[in-house]
């Protein structure tokens, strides 16, 4: 099973995070990681919020940012944010980030995910496109950024044909709006310019703006979805609501 809410020693929480003991306490001396809850006997003990944040803070790294651009990044945040809030705007971060897949064999990838991995388990995380599996049966193309939040997944009571479906789901989705906004781009954008035989320097800033585009479009779709999300849940979930208190209202009524 996973540990709980606040089960990892600070050393547990480096090898989860893949950082040294060292940084995290550095991290920790300039703000960048809330303290940890104090256990028995005086250890600190830390949670899903700190390794989300130590993943959204090493890929603001990897966009150049200084630490006290970071500062500035992460006092912006709601103080309240949860782990899945912090990996979806970890997500946001790495959108314009090119895929850096990671090879580890079975000993790492457990090591890293701190608990021992069943083919089962290999599976679903294939599933959620979390690793690939390669020739090798013990070595795996391993999402970093996929990782901790996949492994969260594992013990969700969903089968392995549900994950499935809705991967097919997003990804055909995802790609006719992909297709869609960059046809959108190209007919109202690109094409104008082009046609009318722009300079190298207004081409060269045509792609700087394709290349901007992307972030603030994952942004966009990320909230949309959201959004809608939340509706159709409220839709369902409220309509069954209402006729459960119907149905105990009825009850009532027949004592």
């Amino acid at each position: 099973m996973m540990e709980s809410a606040t089960d990892l020693t600070v050393d547990e929480l480096a090898a989860r995070a893949g950082v040294t003991v060292r940084t995290i306490r550095f991290y920790s001396t300039r703000g960048l990681l809330p303290p940890p809850e104090i256990g028995p006997r005086r250890v600190g003990r830390y949670g899903p919020d700190h390794l989300s944040r130590l993943a959204l803070i090493e890929e603001l790294q990897h966009q150049g940012l200084t630490l006290s651009a970071i500062e500035r990044y992460l006092e912006q945040l709601p103080p309240d944010l949860s782990a899945q809030d912090l990996a979806i705007h970890r997500a946001l971060v790495a959108s314009w980030i090119p895929d850096k897949a990671e090879d580890a064999t079975r000993d790492q990838l457990e090591r890293r995910v701190g608990r021992a991995l069943t083919e089962e388990d290999l599976d679903r995380l294939a599933a959620m496109s979390v690793l690939v599996r390669t020739d090798d049966p013990q070595v795996f193309r391993v999402d970093p950024g996929l990782l901790h939040l996949g492994t969260r997944l594992l013990d969700v009571p969903i089968a392995l044909e549900t994950i499935l479906a809705a991967r097919t789901v997003v990804i055909e989705h995802t790609r006719s709006a992909a297709r869609e906004l960059s046809r959108l781009f190209k007919d109202e954008v690109w094409d104008p310019y082009r046609d009318g035989g722009p300079d190298e320097e207004e081409m060269a800033r045509m792609k700087s703006l394709s290349a901007h585009m992307q972030p603030m479009v994952v942004q966009a779709l990320v909230t949309a979805f959201q959004r809608s999300m939340k509706q159709e849940l409220r839709e369902s979930f409220g309509k069954e609501g209402d006729r459960n208190q119907g149905d105990q209202g009825d009850q009532g009524d027949q004592g």
